[in-house]
């Protein structure tokens, strides 16, 4: 496991829901949007942690 990755991935989505819920309380379409775009990439991030994690347990 990378604790890296995995790290930047909670911080972004953490990112992703403050932005979006700041959007929400303001109207913000945009930051809405754009703090939903932080918490889809969260996703990616840790779906390519587990690719890799997968891929440790095949080698090992």
């Amino acid at each position: 496991m990378q604790l890296q990755g995995r790290a930047k991935a909670v911080t972004k989505n953490l990112e992703g829901k403050a932005q979006e819920s700041m959007g929400q309380a303001t109207g913000n379409l945009g930051d809405q949007m754009a703090g939903r775009a932080k918490q889809l990439e969260s996703q990616a991030r840790n779906t390519v942690e587990d690719i890799k994690d997968m891929g440790q347990d095949v080698l090992n």
